[in-house]
């Protein structure tokens, strides 16, 4: 078999389960009624929904590799690389932005514009943008064996930070403290706390700046399975040997590293970065084996849809997902629920108890998205950044 065409399949398919399942557990009916595996840990440990995230920034290492590839190999300078990719990534981080920052206007108790002195600076965006820009560079820079070299510091480092550098008020390694964890400290002090994740009362962010050096890990591990892949002096048997073997070991390290430093994704963990891209070589393995190396593709088709506009299908679904619950319904004189909210109520409750409804609403946003998609694919419309 020769080298993939520039649009590899599995990976297109593998990137639209993730979007798929990144929409479905970010649209439930209601938070109150969630089963288990669409909701995250509450702390250590890991559900389905906790892979969901790593498992998107192995894709984009992975997509990397057939992105800058092609272009070092027709010597492309370095340089205007390096300005595509800064430029896309600051583009990355302006939509996520974006995202936070609407609606723009506050209508209660009055309408006025929204107060942005507590935009929170980080976001899932913000971290796949940074974490974009600097494995492309290393990519673009460096050899493949120091990007494996910068991965293990960048694991170890955080390890050593974590549990070795005392945080005032807490001490070392609170690893069971949401807020007294040094990455948590950290991000008060560089972000702010009035710039952090407002779930956490501002104690904390899921997606900080410190942990992002973790989660660079994840997609530098992806550019490494993409090398594999796009290897053409290796048969599919040799890589598909080389993804699981190093799927499985990462699986494994990260387990056993979960003893001494707990996998845990709000602190993104040095653990929890190996176990996840473990998983995320596996999950990628088969669906390599079975797309593009056993041609079974009928299956794969809605995730082909999802996974060829990932980016516009996450902005969008998080855009209208807002926009849903600003729209009011009066269902009687005191009291109005949201657009989203009346449908739940009215259509998904009236079908299923609570936690099958809230799951139906899921479902129905993911379907409704898919055909929207759908129309896009069969025009060929292919949204970058």
């Amino acid at each position: 078999m020769n080298i993939p065409s520039k649009r590899l399949l599995s990976l297109d398919v593998f990137r639209g389960m993730t979007i798929a399942g990144m929409i479905l557990v970010n649209n439930p009916g209601s938070w109150e009624f969630i089963y288990k595996p669409l909701s995250h840990a509450d702390w250590h440990g890991w559900t389905p929904t906790d892979l969901v995230f790593p498992f998107f920034l192995f894709i984009v290492g992975v997509s990397i590799v057939f992105a800058i590839a092609p272009s070092l190999e027709k010597n492309i300078p370095q340089k205007q690389l390096t300005r595509k990719a800064l430029v896309r990534g600051m583009k990355l981080f302006g939509l996520g932005l974006l995202l936070a920052a609407f609606p723009f206007v506050v209508f209660e108790p009055e309408f006025a514009l929204k107060d942005f002195s507590k935009l929170r600076i980080m976001g899932v965006l913000q971290r796949i943008a940074l974490c974009y820009v600097f494995a492309t560079l290393l990519f673009i820079y460096f050899k493949p064996k120091m990007l494996d070299l910068i991965a293990l510091v960048c694991l170890l480092f955080y390890w050593l930070l974590m549990t070795v550098v005392p945080v005032p008020e807490y001490g070392a390694g609170m690893l069971d403290s949401p807020e007294g964890n040094f990455a948590s400290y950290t991000d008060r002090i560089l972000l702010g706390k009035d710039h952090l994740w407002a779930g956490a009362d501002r104690m904390r962010d899921p997606e900080g700046l410190l942990s992002t050096i973790t989660a660079l890990v994840n997609t530098l591990l992806g550019i490494r399975i993409g090398l594999i892949i796009r290897n053409k002096t290796m048969d599919d048997n040799q890589k598909l040997v080389e993804i699981f073997s190093q799927g499985i070991l990462f699986v494994i390290v990260g387990y056993v590293w979960d003893w001494f430093f707990p996998i845990n994704k709000p602190i993104w963990t040095s653990s929890y970065a190996v176990f996840s891209a473990g998983l995320a070589m596996c999950g990628l393995g088969i669906c390599y084996y079975l797309i593009d190396v056993k041609g079974y593709k009928k299956w794969s088709f809605p995730f082909e849809v999802y996974g060829v506009n990932a980016l516009i299908v996450f902005v969008m679904s998080g855009l209208l997902a807002k926009i849903l619950s600003l729209i009011k319904i009066e269902e009687t004189a005191e009291k109005s629920i949201s657009l989203g909210g009346w449908f739940y109520q009215n259509v998904c409750l009236s079908i299923f108890e609570t936690y099958n409804a809230s799951l139906l609403y899921a479902l129905v946003w993911v379907s409704m998205w898919f055909l929207v998609l759908l129309v896009m694919y069969r025009k060929n419309i292919i949204v970058k950044v």
